[in-house]
C-alpha cells in the first residue's frame, strides 16, 4: 500500500510537526481538531515555521507555499474519509483514544491505516476497538517531529505485516529512520529514557546536587544536549508524569514509579515549559 493522503488528528506541537514533515515529502495532510479555529491555528503555526526556515535559506518561497498548499484544516472528522493513513495525537488518554479509534473507524474508509502516536500505551487496546485491527499501528514520532530523525513503529498482535512495511515506508519517505518495535509500554526509548529522568528527580529531591549541577554533569560528563530536569521541562512534567504511571502500572519496577516531587509539582500546575514554570522558570 503507498501512502499518499495522511489525516492528523490534535491541536498540539506534535500534530503540527507530523504535519510538516508529512506535507514537506509530498503528501497531502488534513489537518484536523475539534474546533475550526484551533485547526486553522495549526496551520497558522506551520506557516511560521515554514517562514522561519525561509528565512534561514532552507526553503523557497515556492517552496514554502507548495507546502502549505498541500494542507487543509478542518473540524469535521468526515474529512478524513479518504485519507490513506490516519495518525492521532490528541491527549495522551488511552479512553479518550479508544473512543476516537472507534469513530475512525466508521468515517475511514476500510483499507485505510489508523495509527497512533503514543509514547507509552498500548496500541492493541485501541486495535480492537475496531474492526480492522490489522490495520492498526503505533508510529510514534518525537518532538519536535521535524527535527527528530527517529519513528518508532510499533507493532501490537493485530498488526498485519503489510500495515507495518506501509507505514515503515512512510517514516523512511518523510526522511526518517523508522524502528519496530514489540507494544509494550514505552517501546523502546522511553522504556530506557524514563528510569534516568525519574532518578535525576530523585536526585535532586534527595538534595545530591542542586539543579544546575545534575543539569551540567550529564551534559559535560555524558555528552547529552540537554540535562535531564530541563528535557523533563521540555517534555512537560504532566506527561512524563503519565509515561512513568504506566510504565510501572505494566512493569512494577520501582525505577518507573514516580518521584513524589514530580507528582506534587505536577498538582501545582508547574508543568515545564509550556506553563512557564517546572524546574527552570521560563515566565522571563
Amino acid at each position: 500500500m503507498t501512502i499518499n493522503s495522511v489525516g492528523i488528528l490534535g491541536s498540539g506541537i506534535m500534530g503540527s510537526g507530523i504535519a510538516e514533515v508529512a506535507a514537506k515529502t509530498g503528501h497531502t495532510v488534513i489537518l484536523r481538531s475539534r474546533k475550526q479555529e484551533t485547526a486553522d491555528a495549526m496551520v497558522a503555526a506551520l506557516d511560521k515555521s515554514l517562514t522561519k526556515q525561509v528565512d534561514r535559506g532552507k526553503l523557497t518561497d515556492d517552496e514554502k507555499a507548495a507546502v502549505l498548499g498541500r494542507v487543509t484544516a478542518t473540524a469535521n472528522l468526515h474529512d478524513l474519509s479518504d485519507c490513506d493513513l490516519v495518525i492521532e495525537s490528541v491527549v495522551e488518554d488511552l479512553d479518550v483514544k479508544t473512543e476516537l479509534f472507534k469513530e475512525l473507524d466508521l468515517v475511514v474508509k476500510a483499507d485505510a491505516i489508523l495509527a497512533t502516536n503514543t509514547s507509552t500505551l498500548p496500541v492493541v487496546d485501541m486495535a480492537v476497538a475496531t474492526d480492522r485491527p490489522d490495520k492498526v499501528v503505533g508510529v510514534h514520532f518525537f518532538n519536535p517531529a521535524p527535527m527528530m530523525s527517529l519513528v518508532e513503529i510499533v507493532r501490537p498482535l493485530t498488526a498485519s505485516d503489510e500495515t507495518v512495511a506501509a507505514v515503515t515506508a512512510f517514516a523512511s519517505t518523510c526522511g526518517k529512520d523508522p524502528v519496530e518495535v514489540k507494544d509494550r509500554a514505552g517501546f523502546i526509548v522511553n522504556a530506557l529514557l524514563f528510569p534516568y529522568l525519574n532518578n535525576a528527580v530523585r536526585m535532586l529531591e534527595n538534595g545530591t546536587a542542586s539543579r544546575d549541577d545534575i543539569d551540567t554533569a550529564m551534559k559535560g560528563g555524558c555528552n547529552f544536549p540537554m540535562g535531564p530536569l530541563a528535557l523533563l521541562d521540555l517534555v512537560g512534567l504532566d506527561t512524563s508524569l503519565s509515561i512513568l504511571e504506566a510504565l510501572y502500572a505494566e512493569f512494577a519496577d520501582p525505577n518507573y514509579a514516580p518521584v513524589p516531587a514530580l507528582r506534587r509539582m505536577v498538582a501545582a500546575g508547574h508543568l515545564g515549559r509550556k506553563s512557564g514554570l517546572g524546574f527552570y522558570d521560563y515566565r522571563k
